[in-house]
């Protein structure tokens, strides 16, 4: 359990990061794209996937759309983050789990048991408590639902398109995994540009120096969570709620203690629904 208490840990440590540059007045958009080049590397020299030419017969339906989400709903993690807070940003990301579930139903003909179904409800209840309840003076000014909303729809579509390139059979996981991290890359370059040249930016160094450490710790959780699975291979649904129930708990901890997030009875009740919830979903 070792590995997946690091991979929790690295997970919230994104966040705060992005909170902390944020309060540092740090361009936090800036920052995410220079976790990018650190990530590539890391995959590189850590993970060593084959590096295979880029042919046309490669399945560019999954990795385009994939490569571009990546950056996008990152930037949508640190609006989410900096509207709404740590607590309900890692609520979307976490319960984003069950996007993939309505997904494999209504497309791979496979069929949902009822405690997942009753997951899935509780899940969109969760949601409804945690994100929503905003006072109408602050919704009004920055529309603050949307973003955890996006990341939660986001974060589903991601892991869809994963676990179809984890079907694939003509490439490895880690060299589709090369190629994704490259185009997002190639993306995230292209918003820099954005930044600099349409919205007349200045380039922050600091955020150099911050996106080189976020990009350390959102490789630290890919690579612990799939240790963590090497670690416990006849117990992945352990692994796989274990993950996102000390995400959310953390994310509550450490929004609600460090960062002083304040919370309303519905917020709460929200963090208790998505726990049950993950908690229906991840056993059969």
């Amino acid at each position: 359990m070792f590995y997946l208490l690091i991979s929790v840990i690295c997970s919230v440590t994104v966040a705060v990061i992005i909170k902390i540059a944020k309060q540092r007045t740090i361009n936090y958009l800036q920052l995410i794209v220079w976790n990018y080049p650190v990530a590539l590397l890391l995959t590189f020299y850590v993970l060593k996937p084959e590096i295979i030419s880029w042919k046309s017969s490669l399945p560019w339906h999954l990795y385009l759309p994939l490569g571009f989400l990546l950056p996008f709903i990152f930037i949508c993690i640190a609006l989410s983050i900096r509207f709404s807070g740590i607590v309900k940003t890692e609520i979307a990301q976490r319960l984003s789990l069950f996007i993939p579930l309505i997904a494999a139903y209504l497309w791979m003909d496979e069929t949902i048991l009822p405690n997942k179904f009753i997951g899935i409800i509780v899940g969109l209840i969760a949601i409804i408590f945690s994100i929503g309840w905003n006072k109408p003076s602050q919704l009004l000014k920055t529309n603050a639902w949307i973003f955890p909303m996006l990341v939660f729809v986001g974060m589903g579509i991601i892991d869809v398109i994963f676990k179809n390139i984890a079907l694939l059979s003509s490439i490895t996981y880690m060299s589709s995994l090369w190629i994704v991290f490259t185009l997002s890359l190639g993306f995230a370059i292209l918003f820099l540009m954005y930044l600099l040249f349409i919205k007349k930016q200045r380039l922050d160094i600091y955020a150099m120096l911050y996106g080189a450490v976020l990009g350390l710790f959102n490789f630290g959780n890919i690579v612990f969570y799939m240790k963590a699975h090497k670690e416990l291979p006849n117990n992945p649904s352990i692994v796989f709620l274990s993950m996102n129930i000390g995400v959310i708990v953390l994310g509550a901890l450490v929004g609600m203690i460090i960062f002083k997030e304040k919370l309303s009875v519905y917020n709460k009740i929200g963090v208790i629904l998505a726990i049950i919830s993950v908690i229906l979903i991840s056993f059969l």
